[in-house]
C-alpha cells in the first residue's frame, strides 16, 4: 500500500500505480539503464532501509546538502528508479497468517490471455506479488490467506478453475526474512 514519505520529497502525491505487465517488463528491460553515481547508490539504500527517513537526515547520512538531496531524490523519481513508498504490512496482524508461493504454468495455447491473467491474479485480495517468470512455470504468485481454506480455495477458484492455466504448485511459506536493501 503506497504511503506519503515523510521527507520533503513526497509534498507532490504519490503517482498513480503503475499496472506492471510482461510487456512493460520487456520495454523496461531494453531501455538504457539510469546512470547512477555513489551518491545515488547511497541515497537509495538509506531510502530502502526506511522510506521515511526526513530529507535533511538522509542529506546528512550520505553527505551532501538538503536541497541537493531533494533535487536527487526527485530526478530518481522521475526517471523510475524509485517506483514509490511503500508500508510494510504484516500480513498476520491483518489476518492472513498463510503465507504460500503458488507456481503456476499456462495453457500452451492461452499465450494471448497472459498479460489478462496477471492483472486479474493481481486485483484478488489475497494477492501480495505476481512475479512473471522465464523457465518451466509462467508465474509464481506470493499470497496471504486466513487460514489453509482460504488458501485451498483461492487455488481452486482463481487457478486450478481457469480454463488457461495447466497447472498449479503451492508452497508455504513458514518464515519471510526482509532483506534490507538490494544495493547492500
Amino acid at each position: 500500500m503506497p504511503t506519503q514519505s515523510s521527507t520533503n520529497v513526497s509534498r507532490k502525491s504519490v503517482r498513480p500505480k503503475t499496472v506492471r505487465t510482461p510487456e512493460r517488463e520487456l520495454e523496461a528491460a531494453s531501455s538504457p539503464l539510469p546512470q547512477l553515481d555513489a551518491v545515488d547508490r547511497a541515497i537509495l539504500a538509506r531510502l530502502a532501509a526506511d522510506a521515511r527517513v526526513p530529507n535533511n537526515a538522509l542529506a546528512e547520512a550520505v553527505g551532501i546538502a538538503a536541497s541537493t538531496c531533494l533535487s536527487r531524490v526527485r530526478s530518481l523519481r522521475e526517471r523510475g528508479v524509485i517506483r514509490g513508498f511503500h508500508a510494510d504490512l504484516d500480513p498476520a496482524a491483518l489476518g492472513r497468517s498463510i503465507q504460500a508461493m503458488i507456481s503456476v504454468r499456462m495453457q500452451s495455447h492461452a499465450r494471448s490471455h497472459i498479460t489478462a491473467f496477471a492483472r486479474h491474479v493481481a486485483d484478488l485480495p489475497e494477492v501480495l506479488n505476481v512475479f512473471f517468470l522465464a523457465g518451466a512455470d509462467d508465474f509464481l504468485i506470493h499470497v496471504a490467506a486466513r487460514d489453509t481454506e482460504n488458501l485451498r480455495n483461492f487455488v481452486v477458484v482463481n487457478l486450478s478453475g481457469n480454463p488457461d492455466v495447466a497447472l498449479t504448485e503451492t508452497n508455504l511459506i513458514f518464515e519471510h526474512i526482509r532483506t534490507r536493501s538490494p544495493l547492500a
